[in-house]
């Protein structure tokens, strides 16, 4: 029988109302595992645990917080292949980036270990005389972490080791879709020594759990990474119930290409951007806006590399690009081939593939000859599909660049340092990237972006602090 892995509530693990199971995209014939799926009460639960714990956990000073999330960074690290396969074979991303991601997990617990020992705090001058004031950052209380599938342990590091630095307790629910790598990360919590109820995991489908998540009334702060539909439906709810709320949603990023651009720098960009990761990204490149000039070497280019990527089972050793990581969503990146040839594109690729095992393959699309008011240049695919937009010079290059309802990442690729240089300043993106794929972060820097992206505080690095914590203004007299 496939072992049934059940949620952690209050340091025990516990049986859901029902369970998810839990399909390899490469192979629909591997069943991973069967996942707990709760329901409210079991969120009301862990919510009620975390509340109680959550006060001893932070007066019990800071040097026991960064000891755990140091402890869980090396027993990542320690295990990264396992997880790394894990990863692999519940989402689809190839085994050398899913061990990568989670690497990169063991490396952001690791950043706020030491985060926890550095909480910013001011001394101020009054303008009282003999009165004393400070500034002094504490815990939002309990967070309720609501992640997505692309990326199921960087994500949730991101959140949970931030939550934990500063001495909030954690409600997480992992997408339904990957809750493998997540009963993966919150075992090494567990295992680390976490206290109980400071770290609680339900899983299961977010109409039920992460609603409940948004409307308990113990949690203080909600943090997001999904689609733009429900991020907006958690802010009106957190609005309601007057919660703190950090939304990460969704992006058409553009990475324009100059003429005076390197053709293989701009074309490695890409290549990158648009298809890595079968261009699961919501930092990916989905509109490449490029300068007349170099347009047809670049298409053509671009063209011939994405052809020629090796899709396939995540875990050979050959493939370059994995599955796409459901049916739901293979069937809508193909419905937006078939709309970008009715809307007059040149379709490059796009079709699903057999592969050697029943799963979800596609190959890479390109949609030559876009403008910016078509649908598939104008709506988060997230899948393996960009659109070329061809453009007279710098200055439509950047109209069209911003000409969007997202704002989360965008990128430049030219020789120009005045260029470079204007694109950075009045570019309207949270990042933006020069010479470099749109995709691709480190993790010590702010996170986010503008417009219908980001709502709300960064995420990643000492910003994370805005989010995670609440200011307080203490005065004294001192006479």
């Amino acid at each position: 029988m496939t072992q049934s892995h059940l949620n952690l509530i209050a340091g025990e693990w516990c049986r859901g109302a029902d369970v998810t199971r839990n399909l390899n995209p490469s192979d629909l014939t591997d069943v991973v595992g069967l996942y707990a799926a709760g329901e409210a009460a079991d969120v009301a639960r862990a919510a009620a645990a975390a509340a109680e714990a959550q006060r001893a956990w932070f007066e019990g000073g800071s040097q026991p917080r960064a000891d755990l999330l140091d402890r869980i960074a090396t027993m990542i690290e320690a295990r990264a292949t396992e997880i790394g396969t894990m990863l692999a074979r519940e989402e689809g991303k190839i085994l050398p980036e899913a061990i990568a991601e989670t690497k990169r997990a063991a490396q952001i617990f690791r950043f706020f270990a030491g985060e926890a020992l550095r909480i910013p705090g001011q001394a101020v001058a009054s303008v009282r005389p003999s009165v004393d004031v400070e500034v002094m950052r504490e815990p939002v209380g309990v967070v309720g972490l609501i992640t997505p599938w692309n990326f199921p342990i960087a994500i949730p590091a991101w959140k949970i080791a931030p939550a934990l630095a500063y001495g909030n307790a954690v409600v997480l629910k992992p997408a339904d879709l990957t809750p493998g790598t997540a009963h993966l990360l919150a075992q090494i919590i567990h295992e680390a020594g976490c206290p109980a109820g400071v770290f609680n995991l339900v899983m299961g489908a977010g109409s039920t759990v992460g609603q409940a998540i948004v409307d308990d009334p113990l949690i203080g702060a909600v943090s997001f990474t999904g689609s733009v539909p429900t991020g907006r439906r958690i802010a009106r709810s957190a609005a309601e119930h007057m919660k703190k709320v950090q939304l990460e949603m969704g992006g058409k990023n553009p990475m324009v290409v100059l003429d005076d651009a390197d053709l293989p720098t701009a074309v490695a960009a890409c290549l990158n951007g648009a298809f890595f990761s079968t261009g699961q990204r919501c930092t990916a490149s989905s509109r490449l806006i490029v300068q007349a000039g170099i347009h047809d070497a670049f298409v053509a280019e671009l063209a011939r590399q994405a052809g020629a990527l090796r899709v396939g089972a995540a875990l050979d050793s050959e493939t370059q690009i994995g599955p796409v990581a459901s049916a739901a969503q293979l069937d809508g990146n193909l419905s937006y081939v078939a709309l970008a040839a009715e809307e007059g594109c040149d379709v490059q690729g796009g079709e699903r593939l057999n592969g050697p095992t029943e799963g979800y393959f596609q190959r890479p699309a390109l949609f030559v000859g876009a403008t910016n008011t078509m649908r598939v240049a104008r709506e988060e695919i997230f899948g393996p599909c960009a659109a070329v937009i061809k453009v007279a010079d710098f200055d439509e290059a950047l109209a069209v660049a911003n000409d969007t309802e997202f704002g989360l990442s965008a990128g430049i690729c030219t020789a120009s340092l005045k260029h470079a240089r204007e694109f950075k300043r009045r570019a309207q993106a949270g990042m933006v990237m020069v010479n470099l794929p749109t995709a691709g972060v480190d993790y010590h820097v702010p996170f986010g972006g503008r417009k219908g992206s980001s709502y709300g505080p960064r995420e990643q690095g000492s910003y994370a602090a805005e989010f995670y914590t609440t200011v307080k203004t203490a005065y004294s007299f001192a006479g």
